[in-house]
């Protein structure tokens, strides 16, 4: 949200009496949760970055967001902001494009060279962390920030877990996520690479470390049986993406075949187009409006020439074909197979169905339980072991960047709490902004700015990044289209329209209040705000 609000006048002063028996509602000034910010898995202050953002302060921008997310300029290119799918402006033109201003925010902290704010003293106390992927990161980040001395073990060779071995260069530049990741380490963080933890405990006790948060990140990819007699490539898609990191690219072949539906898949099938397939085409068992991945990436996808058989199972893989049985929905809108098939030529098949976390360095830790592959966390992301929490890909939940470093965020306030012997609660939730609360006539149509986009040969042939990001002017006119859903943007409404001179200015960053001698609870202030920031209360007699 933007700002403090300001109290209304103290009940005990000479300006606070009731003016009268007649009144029966008083109007008061409220501070309601912004839609945005309610379905953002980091938890950003979205309106209030997009307030700094809107007025060119793009650095006190970039520090707010950075309160909740370390990784903007990652995040603002891979994030499915759900930020967006909840914003108001949706239903008055188009949603506000929060995520190429997030964008454009971590851009310009790069460019302009932006560090952290270390803390100011050592806690004495110390923490593992294991995984460098966006959980990690983020908890890493935020523990750092309030003086634990913080040590990141990761296994493989380079930090960034998913967001560097799961998702392409062209979605993501890697100078942009080892630049935020530099930044985090900045701060103090130890990173180790190459530091695999097999046990746990052993390396809690080894390091003498106070407390352990496992952000291990799903690298094992899951299997299915497909009868292959004397088949030819057969991959699977983490594989894929992981090697496109070493210097030594994948060799596909001309016809490439995704099994698959989900995120993964999409990337696996983009990146064969770029090393040359003449034909990428994903398998999917269900429709369109059944896949898991993102619809805006699959449009890239087929813009660059994917294709994609619906409802399609693979029953059979051979040297150079696969043998593909065609489905159909029944009355409860399940897959079922027809009996019909058909041969797609392929050199290689490369399986996307999705990925498994690596526990065994929990074997033998007491208390802590293992459900359907994850681990239980209670609601302070503590394990059943007292001093090991756990984030990201290893607990329930949604996996991706944005959900992960939520996770991170969360589980290092309580990390933190734990280790001064409190606990942390979260604090109470303003009541929602919801659309039917503002008064939209205001606002003026302003449509939604589009990112440029690379050309299509270059999206066919290079690893270029696809998406481009806004230059400052663009930035700013897309902010400016946030409606403040639900907080004062002191826009002098309700001082103007008062017919009784019963709202008081309080100076510029300080909102109004209500002079109640002179207000008659018409609500007339109440009809004319247009982001919803004021209510009525019914009248104390």
């Amino acid at each position: 949200m933007k700002k403090p609000f300001a109290i209304t006048l103290d009940p005990g002063s000479s300006l606070a009496n009731h003016t009268g028996s007649w009144r029966t509602v008083r109007p008061v000034y409220v501070d309601r949760l912004p839609p945005c910010n309610d379905a953002c898995p980091s938890g950003e202050n979205i309106q209030g970055w997009l307030f700094h953002a809107e007025s060119g302060d793009y650095e006190k921008a970039w520090r707010l967001l950075t309160e909740a997310n370390p990784l903007p300029a990652c995040m603002g290119r891979v994030c499915y902001h759900p930020c967006e799918t909840a914003c108001n402006r949706a239903q008055l033109d188009e949603c506000v494009g929060v995520n190429a201003i997030e964008r454009f925010i971590g851009d310009e902290s790069l460019k302009h060279g932006w560090k952290f704010r270390s803390a100011t003293k050592s806690t004495g106390m110390r923490v593992l962390v294991v995984g460098a992927g966006p959980s990690g990161l983020s908890a890493a980040y935020q523990l750092a920030r309030v003086g634990h001395t913080v040590t990141i073990r990761e296994a493989g060779p380079l930090a960034g877990g998913m967001m560097r071995f799961g998702i392409p260069k062209y979605r993501l530049p890697r100078e942009v996520l080892d630049a935020e990741i530099a930044r985090i380490v900045a701060l103090g963080v130890t990173l180790e690479l190459n530091a695999k933890v097999d046990d746990v405990l052993a390396a809690k006790r080894d390091g003498h470390f106070d407390a352990v948060f496992l952000a291990v990140g799903a690298h094992i990819a899951k299997r299915a049986y497909l009868p292959a007699g004397s088949a030819g490539r057969m991959l699977d898609a983490v594989e894929v993406l992981r090697s496109m990191e070493g210097e030594e690219r994948p060799l596909l072949g001309r016809r490439v075949v995704v099994y698959g539906g989900g995120n993964t898949a999409l990337d696996v099938a983009r990146t064969a187009r770029r090393l040359g397939a003449e034909e990428s085409v994903i398998v999917y068992r269900r429709t369109r409006e059944k896949m898991p991945a993102h619809d805006a990436e699959l449009e890239e996808a087929l813009q660059e020439g994917v294709l994609v058989k619906w409802l399609s199972t693979i029953r059979e893989a051979g040297e150079s074909s696969i043998t593909v049985e065609k489905m159909t929905l029944d009355e409860k809108g399940m897959a079922q197979p027809t009996g019909e098939f058909e041969t797609l030529e392929a050199d290689s098949v490369v399986l996307a169905l999705g990925q498994d976390v690596d526990l065994s360095l929990l074997d033998g830790v007491p208390g802590l339980e293992i459900d359907g592959g994850v681990v239980k966390v209670d609601a302070n992301m503590m394990t059943g072991h007292p001093g090991i929490f756990a984030g990201g890909d290893m607990v329930p939940g949604e996996r991706t960047v944005t959900v992960g470093i939520g996770h991170g965020k969360l589980a290092a306030r309580n990390i933190d709490a734990w280790l001064r012997g409190e606990t942390w609660t979260h604090p109470p939730r303003h009541e929602l902004a919801s659309f039917d609360k503002l008064n939209t006539w205001y606002y003026s149509d302003a449509p939604k700015a589009q990112r440029p986009v690379l050309d299509m040969v270059r999206r066919q042939s290079t690893f270029e990044e696809v998406v481009g990001g806004f230059d400052p002017a663009t930035a700013q006119f897309e902010a400016r289209r946030c409606l403040s859903c639900g907080n004062c943007f002191e826009c002098d409404n309700c001082y103007g329209v008062c017919p009784d001179n019963a709202v008081i200015k309080l100076g510029a960053g300080h909102r109004y209040a209500f002079n109640y001698d002179y207000c008659k609870g018409c609500g007339l202030c109440v009809a004319e705000c247009p982001c919803g920031a004021i209510r009525t209360q019914p009248e104390e007699i």
